[in-house]
């Protein structure tokens, strides 16, 4: 399995046509204490660069982007009980969607972990 990452800090794992996203660590700890995640309806045709999901903490609310364009095929449905999987699971169990891939070739300009970390660093 694959993983990408976006300058907007959502990551992106892919296998095969199906493509996991959710929000970097980064991005949970500028955010804080999570209270509530707005997640797309699986049919939802997502296009890449386009908010997708809605992210709320006790801090802001967020946009969560589509790092590739897709059709959502399945919401974490255990985000809607606890939110604040996101803060403990980021980049694991705290995933947001899945979604089937529209087109492969959108993920030739994410970075992969080395140099989402590089400018992580630079910020």
């Amino acid at each position: 399995m694959a993983r990408y990452f976006t300058e907007e800090h959502e990551w992106i794992d892919v296998e095969g046509d199906t493509a996991t996203v959710g929000i970097t660590d980064y991005a949970q700890e500028q955010l804080g204490d999570i209270v509530f995640v707005e997640l797309p309806s699986v049919g939802t045709v997502i296009e890449k660069g386009k908010d997708a999901a809605v992210v709320e903490s006790v801090k802001a609310a967020s946009d969560v982007y589509a790092p590739i364009s897709g059709v959502a095929t399945e919401a974490n449905a255990a985000l809607e009980d606890d939110p604040a999987l996101v803060n403990s699971s980021a980049e694991e169990d705290g995933w947001f969607f899945k979604l089937t891939i529209a087109d492969k070739s959108q993920l030739e300009g994410l970075m992969d972990e080395a140099a989402y970390k590089s400018f992580v660093d630079g910020l």
